[in-house]
């Protein structure tokens, strides 16, 4: 059964690896602890993003909170840029108006209509629908504050994973003041 519009996503996207990972395409601290579009313990997913833009804005969201922020840090202990390109699909459309409305979230999302943010329980649901209904996973718009607006960001459920290549890995220094 189809669930919600689709959105034809592939090609090159990247994602945030702390230095140490030596596999930065496992996906299983996303099965462990969730995500966005998983929840904890359910299935794994594979986050990325879909510009440096985006990358540079999840870099500063991750430090989100804290009274230190990505220029406080040493560079080498920040996140390195891991380059992969995505085979194309038909992902679950959390991008448009009519997308978001089909699957159940509110059109200004990444926000409420009141302003405040579409959090993570909101979305899992979403999530584990899309993935039961065959979809490779979640082009959406990016949640990261600073993000620019129209940039997105990919989730890649377990099942369609496998098909993700890593293209290359940049550490920090070279890749975030570029």
């Amino acid at each position: 059964m189809a669930f919600g519009e689709t959105a034809r996503r592939g090609g090159a996207y990247n994602r945030l690896a702390e230095p140490a990972w030596s596999d930065p395409l496992d996906i299983g601290f996303a099965r462990e602890r969730g995500g966005r579009w998983n929840a904890p313990g359910s299935y794994g997913t594979l986050y990325l993003n879909g510009s440096l833009a985006v990358a540079r804005a999840q870099a500063r969201h991750k430090l989100a909170g804290q009274p230190y922020g990505v220029e406080d840090l040493d560079e080498s202990e920040q996140h390195d840029l891991v380059a992969v390109d995505v085979p194309d699909g038909d992902y679950l459309d959390c991008v448009t108006d009519a997308g978001l409305r089909a699957a159940g979230l509110p059109a200004s999302y990444p926000l409420r209509p009141d302003g405040g943010a579409v959090e993570h329980p909101q979305c899992r649901p979403v999530g584990a629908a899309a993935r039961d209904a065959g979809r490779p996973g979640v082009a959406c718009r990016s949640a990261a504050a600073g993000a620019p607006a129209g940039d997105e960001e990919l989730a890649v459920f377990d099942t369609a994973a496998a098909g993700v290549v890593m293209t290359g890995r940049v550490p920090f220094a070279a890749w975030y003041h570029a």
